[in-house]
């Protein structure tokens, strides 16, 4: 179970948000065993997305995964 400030990798594409499979993001609540909310944010700092998800649409970063950057379809600077 994520716990806050935990840094997680989403599983799964949220294309209403602009979030792919294997972006990060960090937990900023837990809501009980059902639901966590993450915060995406952009390389700059800017919030991509706050979503409410539940703990299986994410898991924990391993020692295997790379970061990796990607341009949004945002265009604000």
């Amino acid at each position: 179970m994520p716990q806050p400030l935990d840094v997680v990798v989403l599983e799964h594409d949220i294309p209403a948000h602009g979030l792919r499979r294997g972006d990060l993001g960090a937990v900023v609540e837990v809501y009980g065993q059902d639901a966590v909310a993450v915060e995406f944010v952009a390389a700059s700092g800017r919030t991509q997305a706050l979503v409410t998800l539940a703990p299986s649409d994410v898991r924990a970063v391993s020692d295997n995964d790379l970061v990796a950057v990607r341009p949004t379809a945002d265009t604000r600077a």
